[in-house]
């Protein structure tokens, strides 16, 4: 495929996922107006967020593995189809716990457009020229990513749209992205008889559900330390064990436990747990730290956190061509967990009247860290899979970068209501008596703030205790990305494949149906034919 002819059949994916990345994006300067118009507190924030990542992470491995079996055509079409059904309930949500099932719906939508986006992409392109679509991918991310808060705050802010449109917004770009595959995308689908592994399905959410109840719920409801831990706890590492013993007796797991005997699939899984953390935590609290912490409005909330988005943009723009011009990925996997580290670790310092300079700054590091991560932590995976197992490999590096982003944020999110009340109470006494009973009413009605509404004395008061305590969440990241970039160290550099998973799958059907011959000349075909492949893409490449 030459590029125009590439960039064509992946016109209708981009708008696809730019839909469903602008469904997670668009609420987040939203979400606090949102909460509290609908009578909810800091769990039920977390949960809106939570929810949503949990359905991504349980239903990744279920669309890769169905992508390994059926049209992933259709697939991408279903997954679009099932995020505007959750946009469309969302949107007309009238509680709390409406708006959190309904992002469970949209979450299982958006597993499978960001699943398949990385599954399709290295169906058509050999690993050696993917670096540049990642480009792509990466570029449409940040662009949904600073689009979505922007766009959410501008609608949040408008009387005559209101908070419930942020929700509505993306279901055009669905329906059009439906019309658009239907016309551009056409693969060939390879018939296998295969049943699905849904027991593990069930299982691994199991296991997921009941950790996040947990870590919700604990220091609030009960004790870190208390028998309702230890049953949790102990149901959520059985429900693990049951997941695991499954997979061993399936035919067709879920996430087949063979692919973690390959060094560079268990390393990179394991720092995409870490870097999940550290993505979706460190990004999660901007808007409550700039709306909460500093009193700003949700467009100017958006407007904040343009340096993290430009980062990201440039780091994924800018590394995916290097890398195809080149073939070297690791220096940049390994710059981008310095970045990040760096980054989260100066965020530390945070308060509510810290210099925005200084915020800018640390978030295009964190931004530049996690564009030149993410993306190549899955290119290194699905440089080591066969074309059969290359929807599996890909979406379990993307089920772990899920599963660090759903409980980081779940825990974190639960750490943060505790700091928060700690910083409150440790400087109530600052306060004149008039206004304690003011702050303690405040504080202690378990709802979002509405900062426009108290006393100034009460609003400095209580963005003390939200920046210092949001300060303190980026700090706790910090070490979590300092672990997964060590866990890079260990990563293994191989050379990027020059053909496809398409063309891969082509020149072993074609080797199988040759007549036996000398094993040596079969060996020169195979050498020869590769020799071609790679000469035809360079050549393709140039001309581009």
């Amino acid at each position: 495929m030459t590029h125009p002819q590439i960039m064509r059949a992946l016109s209708g994916l981009l708008l696809g996922l730019f839909a469903a990345i602008l469904s997670s994006t668009v609420v987040t300067n939203a979400l606090p107006r949102i909460i509290g118009d609908l009578g909810g507190g800091q769990s039920a924030y977390t949960w809106v967020v939570t929810s949503s990542l949990l359905a991504v992470t349980a239903s990744t491995p279920l669309w890769g593995k169905l992508a390994d079996q059926f049209s992933k055509k259709i697939l991408v079409q279903s997954a679009l189809t099932i995020y505007a059904v959750g946009s469309l309930v969302a949107g007309l949500a009238p509680n709390p716990a409406t708006l959190i099932t309904a992002r469970v719906i949209q979450g299982l939508g958006g597993g499978g457009l960001s699943a398949l986006s990385q599954i399709v992409l290295a169906a058509m392109i050999a690993p050696r020229q993917r670096g540049r679509y990642s480009g792509y991918l990466g570029a449409t991310f940040a662009v949904a990513t600073v689009g979505g808060p922007l766009l959410g705050g501008v609608i949040t802010d408008t009387s005559w749209l209101g908070w419930r449109w942020c929700l509505f917004v993306g279901i055009p770009f669905a329906i059009v992205a439906l019309v658009v595959l239907q016309r551009t995308l056409n693969l060939p689908v390879t018939k296998r008889k295969a049943k699905v592994d849904w027991a593990g399905a069930f299982f691994v959410t199991a296991a997921v559900c009941t950790l996040l109840i947990w870590v919700t719920f604990a220091d609030d409801k009960y004790a870190w330390l208390s028998w309702q831990t230890y049953t949790l706890v102990g149901a959520s590492l059985v429900l693990g064990l049951v997941f695991l013993y499954v997979e061993t007796k399936s035919s067709e797991p879920i996430i087949p436990l063979r692919l973690f005997r390959n060094r560079t699939i268990a390393l990179a899984s394991l720092a995409s747990l870490f870097a999940g953390v550290a993505l979706f935590a460190g990004t999660v609290f901007f808007s409550q730290y700039f709306q909460l912490a500093r009193g700003d409005s949700p467009t100017k909330s958006g407007l904040m956190t343009i340096p993290f988005i430009a980062g990201l943009f440039i780091a994924s723009t800018v590394s995916g061509r290097y890398i195809t011009r080149t073939g070297k990925w690791k220096g940049w996997l390994l710059a981008g967990g310095v970045l990040l580290t760096a980054g989260l670790a100066l965020l530390g310092m945070l308060r509510y009247d810290t210099s925005y300079l200084f915020i800018a700054l640390c978030m295009a590091l964190m931004g530049l860290g996690v564009g030149m991560t993410l993306q190549n932590l899955v290119l290194c995976t699905q440089n080591q899979v066969s074309p059969d197992d290359l929807g599996a490999a890909s979406s379990t590096v993307t089920f772990f970068r899920s599963l660090g982003g759903a409980v980081g944020v779940s825990v974190l999110g639960s750490v943060l209501t505790t700091r928060i009340g700690h910083y409150a109470r440790e400087t109530l006494t600052q306060l004149a008596p008039q206004d304690r009973a003011t702050a303690a009413k405040t504080s202690g009605g378990g709802r979002l703030p509405d900062l426009a509404l108290l006393p100034t004395p009460v609003r400095t008061w209580l963005e003390g205790a939200y920046g210092h305590a949001i300060g303190n969440i980026f700090m706790y990241v910090a070490p979590i990305a300092l672990i997964s970039f060590l866990v890079t160290l260990f990563i293994k550099e191989v050379p990027l494949r020059t053909a496809g998973a398409l063309a891969q799958t082509g020149q072993e059907t074609a080797i199988a149906g040759a007549p036996a011959g000398d094993p040596q000349e079969t060996a020169l075909a195979v050498e020869a034919d590769a020799g071609n492949t790679a000469a035809g893409t360079t050549g393709r490449q140039d001309s581009a």
